[in-house]
């Protein structure tokens, strides 16, 4: 899949990273397809949190699936999932946990910015992670709109904003207790170190932006870890994450 000359630049570039990042989470992904649903970087249980909708009988797209858990998740609970990610890397991952759980669903190569759906084809989209802080939200998040039906659902997880002020640039150093940048203007991150590109956005523009595409705003839910919680991923400290929101996860729904 080739980008053609209107395409954004960043498209191609996580591509790249994502080919070498896939490696580091095969493991994540099979764990994650074994067990009850659960959220985050600190897998923060959904019986706690509640953000998987109820999906039995239901159309569902996994908006940047990447080893596609989320899917297997709502087939379980007797949803219809299709699962799209732009990584072939990712989508191979997937296809195998498919065959070893014998649990099968649509995956798609393409990206949450062009949906390669008819308008009003889900019930519910989802992302966590993946396209909610890896697709230009002012590109994807009307294209979750448009493929939705009125009254549909949309639930997505990412970085909160508070940690992305807070973040440092060196790749492994954990968010410390400086800001480090504006929050107004937050949109596009270039890291120094790694091709990817990463959308994060202040609060007040995600509503708004939300708001302008026939959303209504449920509910806006900031992680926060167990006391004896543990992650693999370096960029925040437990000790940080029980202070401050380091995710943050939105609830919308699509109005009449």
């Amino acid at each position: 899949m080739s980008d053609p000359p209107d395409r954004p630049d960043y498209l191609a570039r996580n591509r790249e990273a994502w080919a070498a990042h896939a490696a580091g989470f095969v493991e994540p992904g099979e764990e994650s397809w074994a067990s009850e649903p659960h959220w985050g970087i600190w897998r923060i249980p959904d019986a706690e949190l509640g953000l998987l909708p109820d999906v039995a009988g239901r159309d569902v797209l996994e908006a940047g699936c990447g080893t596609a858990y989320v899917s297997a998740w709502v087939a379980r609970r007797d949803g219809r999932p299709v699962g799209l990610d732009p990584s072939p890397e990712q989508l191979a991952t997937a296809r195998r946990l498919q065959r070893e759980h014998a649990l099968h669903f649509p995956l798609l190569r393409g990206i949450a910015e062009q949906l390669p759906f008819p308008d009003a084809r889900f019930d519910v989209v989802i992302s966590e992670y993946g396209a909610a802080i890896w697709s230009d939200p002012y590109a994807w998040i009307p294209e979750a709109s448009r493929v939705l039906r009125a009254g549909g659902e949309l639930v997505f997880l990412g970085n909160a904003a508070l940690l992305m002020l807070c973040v440092p640039d060196v790749e492994g150093e954990p968010a410390g207790t400086t800001l480090r940048r504006d929050y107004f203007g937050m949109h596009r991150f270039d890291w120094p170190d790694d091709p990817g590109v990463e959308f994060h956005l202040p609060h007040g523009e995600w509503i708004r932006l939300l708001r302008a595409n026939d959303f209504e705003v449920l509910d806006l839910l900031e992680l926060r870890p167990s006391e004896d919680a543990v992650t693999r991923y370096p960029i925040v400290t437990r000790e940080w994450a029980r202070r401050w929101p380091c995710e943050e996860a939105w609830r919308a729904r699509k109005r009449s």
